[in-house]
């Protein structure tokens, strides 16, 4: 699986080099400025590409930007955005008109190798890799729909828009997988949406309906 990296920190993208190598990936780049990621990008079509959202010169949304332009010119390419703050509004922006795979992690709170390398796999299978605190920033504009779900309706919601596939959600909950998909069903219902085998599409259909509320 062929990546691309863009970050200005040194020292965490030669880290994520160094991991992503380690468990099989082909870098084809490892940049430190949004031009060097498009041009690398446009001349090696990586299966993802991992985004800090500030780089220079002005370290404010640079990688946001980047990320649009990226969105239309290659609209099967994974990406995954690294970040230390929480930028909700512009996340939903991206998942506007669909396209490939799409994650947005916090930095600081990457700690597992495992769970980042699987956001990295699940992206690049055009899934979803959301950090819970952007998904609770999601979800905290007041009461609306939502509150006619259970509090475990809810926390299957907030799962679901994390990424996660029934089975991964029963494991987490500690529920069998038949109860997960009564509360999916259950969820679905109460929100007007209609559910779909494609996990990447059910998880696109929570974050529409977030973005109307």
């Amino acid at each position: 699986m062929h990546v691309v990296i863009a970050d200005d920190s040194v020292l965490l993208r030669e880290g994520i080099v160094q991991l992503l190598t380690k468990e099989g990936f082909a870098v084809d780049a490892a940049v430190g400025t949004a031009p060097e990621l498009l041009t690398s990008v446009d001349q090696h079509r990586p299966a993802v590409a991992i985004v800090d959202i500030r780089m220079p010169p002005t370290h404010t949304d640079e990688g946001l930007r980047a990320t649009q332009e990226l969105r239309a010119n290659h609209p099967a390419l994974g990406i995954l955005l690294l970040s230390q703050w929480v930028h909700a509004g512009r996340a939903l922006d991206l998942f506007r008109g669909g396209g490939g795979g799409l994650g947005y992690l916090l930095k600081d709170r990457v700690t597992d190798i495992e769970d980042f390398v699987e956001a990295v796999q699940r992206v690049a299978r055009s899934g979803s890799a959301l950090d819970p605190d952007v998904v609770a920033a999601l979800m905290s504009g007041g009461p609306g729909p939502l509150g006619g779900l259970t509090e475990r309706e809810q926390q299957v919601l907030a799962l679901m828009a994390e990424g996660r596939s029934n089975t991964a959600i029963a494991e987490r909950l500690f529920l069998g997988l038949k109860t997960i998909e009564s509360y999916v069903n259950t969820l679905f219902a109460k929100l007007g949406l209609a559910p779909t085998p494609d996990d990447n599409r059910r998880v696109l259909a929570v974050l529409a309906y977030l973005e109307s509320r």
